[in-house]
């Protein structure tokens, strides 16, 4: 079983920054793939960022490569996602998720995939202010 928790959210101005943490319970926490999710009002949730099981490998979704940063931190048991260059369409709650355990994943087209993930933070709110 993994508990997560995000963390980090708030109101910020275009073009400011943040950074999300998500800690987690559980002592396999290195073995499964992290992603972050967000879902604005309205819409479906969508995928923002993924990384392995070992940190070697990341994933991004088109509208946020070159902003987003995903990295994670085995002894912290946490994965964050750095935030820059923040567009009033970054407005959403952001959701971290566990998955893949052992491995296995090795495609975008699976870390993208919300039904993929096991488990699922409560979320938190990342508001951006034109």
């Amino acid at each position: 079983q993994v508990q997560l928790t995000e963390s980090g959210g708030g109101l910020v101005q275009a073009g400011g920054s943040l950074r999300l943490s998500c800690s987690s319970s559980g002592r396999t926490f290195s073995s499964y793939a992290m992603g972050w999710f967000r879902q604005a009002p309205g819409k479906e949730r969508e995928f923002v960022s993924a990384i392995n099981w070992g940190g070697k490998s990341t994933y991004y979704a088109d509208n946020v490569k070159g902003r987003f940063t995903i990295s994670r931190d085995v002894a912290k048991k946490t994965v964050y996602l750095q935030m820059g260059t923040l567009k009033p369409e970054d407005t959403a709650v952001y959701y971290c998720a566990a998955g893949g355990y052992a491995g296995g994943w090795d495609s975008y087209s699976t870390y993208n995939v919300t039904k993929n993930y096991d488990y699922w933070g409560q979320g938190t709110q990342v508001t951006v202010s034109s």
